[in-house]
């Protein structure tokens, strides 16, 4: 049989350009898929609101994100990051110290928490409705961290039942977020938190995790995919940092580790007073005194708009410093 090399040739190119076409429209759409991958790409006054909010300033960030919600009503991530900063204020007015830690322990239901739950259910009305037509990693976060706001806010008023019912679901967000995006990495925040505190919480939890029939959760994966989140450069970055940090001296006394992890936090935002606490916090149950007393001396004296807030982190950083000081006082036996 004869070979016709010249028309093979012609048969090739001719196919070529047939082809063509349809190979850039796949390399088009993997570049796409590629582009699109990871955490969301939040527009410049969100992250603008994210800066003010982790500098300190949660009011002028919710200014920010309620002009977000404006202009864009039927989009999650503007009530989301508003409750996201109404937390932090919940958080800092709920300050106190107990076993030698600062924290927010249980406190009754205030005045405006129905507004702070109202904006989490916003969020993850908006986010599910939007999967719920086209699924997408984006939306499950979303949702997800929306019910993380809840969660947290359960985990205040001590209800145990509504805070694992509520961590369930967004577990499961998180889950369906990372199946349709491995690279989304803000999503194993979500998961990382999870499977620390199952792995790690009381006697009460554990029971409830047998009758309620919660799903597990390893300690060491909950801090593999936090540090996965802190590294990831998304939207929660920070905010891993500060909980790795402080669930690492709470429930591991790791305080060295602790501090290399919100260290950087409070050189980005030095004016953050639950941040520089941490540290300062951190830094007493380490042994340096010094470094502790200059933190919460700093805490101290940051001016703070929000009254509530201003007035839990200058009681808190007082008390620290006056046991500081006496303990600098009392001779070595």
């Amino acid at each position: 049989m004869h070979f016709d090399s010249g028309r093979a040739t012609r048969t090739h190119a001719n196919l070529l350009k047939i082809l063509a076409p349809v190979i850039a429209s796949f390399v088009a759409l993997g570049l796409a898929t590629n582009a699109r991958a990871g955490n969301p790409r939040l527009p410049a006054d969100a992250q603008r609101g994210l800066e003010k909010m982790y500098g300190g300033d949660p009011d002028a960030a919710i200014v920010i994100f309620r002009g977000i919600q404006a202009a864009a009503p039927d989009e999650p991530i503007g009530f989301l990051l508003e409750g996201e900063a109404q937390w932090w204020k919940i958080y800092c007015a709920s300050l106190d110290v107990k076993w030698g830690y600062v924290d927010a322990f249980k406190r009754p239901k205030q005045p405006g928490d129905d507004v702070y739950l109202a904006l989490a259910d916003k969020a993850i009305s908006l986010a599910s409705a939007k999967y719920a037509v086209d699924d997408s990693a984006e939306m499950r976060l979303y949702a997800g961290l929306g019910g993380a706001l809840k969660v947290r806010y359960f985990g205040l008023q001590g209800d145990h039942i509504a805070a694992a019912r509520t961590a369930v679901r967004a577990r499961q967000e998180f889950l369906r977020a990372l199946q349709l995006d491995p690279q989304m990495t803000d999503a194993d925040m979500g998961i990382g938190l999870y499977n620390y505190y199952v792995d790690t919480l009381s006697s009460v939890v554990r029971v409830l995790r047998f009758l309620m029939g919660l799903p597990g959760g390893s300690k060491q994966e909950g801090i593999q995919q936090l540090e996965t989140a802190i590294h990831g450069g998304g939207m929660v970055s920070a905010e891993a940092s500060f909980y790795l940090a402080k669930n690492l001296r709470t429930y591991d006394a790791q305080y060295g580790r602790a501090i290399e992890i919100v260290a950087p936090l409070v050189e980005r935002y030095p004016r953050n007073p639950m941040f520089v606490l941490l540290l300062a916090n951190l830094n007493a149950e380490f042994g340096k005194s010094d470094k502790a007393a200059a933190g919460f001396k700093t805490a101290r004296d940051i001016a703070i708009a929000d009254p509530a807030c201003a007035a839990r982190t200058k009681q808190v950083a007082s008390l620290y410093l006056s046991t500081i000081q006496r303990a600098a006082t009392i001779p070595a036996p």
